[in-house]
């Protein structure tokens, strides 16, 4: 197991670890380090050392055993190298992200220069990121709903329950569909509902798109195409629909939150309260309010207290930070979040806000 080192020491170790890394750094080839798990993670640049890290993402150098323990692949903390992605994202009980009593997103550090396209992107991005492994999943809200190009009508073996594998059979929804509907192409499976319970707020809102799965085409008949699923996300039936498939990319690079943004959560995805990390959920902003992938935004809440129980007079205290969330998704006029920190329950129409400095 391993145990946190004195300050004295820590000192010692520090200016050790940069005459090794001097030496080292240009020799060292890039460590791949495969990790799958959702969560925030930082990729290593040349210089960086754990002490560094651990000052700048919890505002305090001495917690970098912690950092260490958080990323077993690292098998000497004085031995890092650029490339290697570190988890900062810390389990229960022990948050890098902050030192206070309220929840805070992680602060995003600038890039060390302007990507040009996604990959390149991938090469310089020198601050956090986001993984969620799960980002063809992930549904939203948009109106109006998005144009069908076919619907689910059978299943080989006449199958009750739809898994990966099982062959299914595809009624276009026009000839301009079926023409998109090309052998080797992949298409994202999904069925529409009501975002809220509320039928006069459904057409304000939008339509939520829930994804199922995703199929392949693998062959086309004069009236009918015939698809493979190779991807189930969720329970997959006769009458869902399909759409393009856009393939996004699973790690999301933090950036700075919009100053002044005040909206409310609409509804979880799975219409169920938000209990915990990594629920998802769709929030009343968008595009359209200068919402970005890779933002965070506070959960709050406002209290109020009875300063006068005789009189009944009450006195709303200063709302308190208790989530974070984070933007996977954006719309025009709504976004998909995921909780990824949290105190409390989240329920639907609790309010978020720009996090306070």
């Amino acid at each position: 197991m391993k145990t946190s080192v004195s300050p004295k020491l820590s000192l010692s170790l520090l200016l050790f670890t940069v005459l090794v890394f001097i030496s080292t750094s240009m020799a060292a080839e890039t460590i791949d380090v495969v990790e799958s798990e959702t969560g925030f993670y930082y990729t290593i640049q040349k210089g960086d050392t754990l002490w560094d890290l651990s000052h700048h993402f919890s505002d305090s150098p001495w917690l970098w055993p912690e950092l260490w323990e958080e990323n077993d692949q690292i098998s000497n903390p004085h031995w890092i190298y650029p490339g290697e992605r570190i988890r900062l994202y810390k389990k229960s009980g022990k948050q890098l992200a902050t030192q206070s009593g309220s929840v805070e997103p992680i602060s995003p550090l600038p890039p060390t220069a302007p990507p040009s396209s996604r990959e390149q992107e991938d090469e310089i991005v020198s601050g956090p990121f986001f993984t969620f492994t799960a980002v063809d999943s992930i549904g939203f809200i948009r109106s109006p709903a998005v144009s069908s190009l076919g619907t689910i009508f059978e299943v080989q073996g006449r199958k009750k329950l739809i898994s990966e594998g099982d062959t299914v059979y595809i009624q276009p929804t026009d000839e301009m569909a079926f023409d998109a509907l090309i052998p080797g192409s992949r298409h994202t499976v999904f069925k529409t509902m009501a975002p809220t319970d509320d039928p006069d707020s459904i057409e304000a809102i939008g339509i939520q798109h829930y994804i199922l799965g995703i199929v392949e085409i693998t062959k086309k008949e004069p009236d009918m195409a015939i698809a493979s699923i190779v991807k189930s996300f969720r329970s997959i039936s006769i009458d869902d629909q399909l759409m393009p498939y856009h393939p996004r990319h699973e790690r999301i690079e933090l950036r700075p939150a919009t100053p002044g943004i005040d909206g409310q959560i609409i509804v979880s995805e799975d219409h169920s309260i938000l209990t915990g990390d990594y629920t998802l959920a769709f929030i009343d902003k968008g595009r359209a309010d200068n919402i970005e992938i890779g933002q965070q935004y506070s959960v709050y809440r406002k209290e109020k207290t009875a300063i006068d129980k005789e009189e009944i007079r009450v006195k709303t205290l200063p709302p308190t930070d208790f989530a974070t969330l984070l933007v996977l998704h954006t719309e025009e006029t709504t976004s998909t979040v995921v909780v990824t920190q949290t105190k409390d329950t989240i329920y639907a129409g609790e309010r978020f806000r720009t996090p306070v400095e």
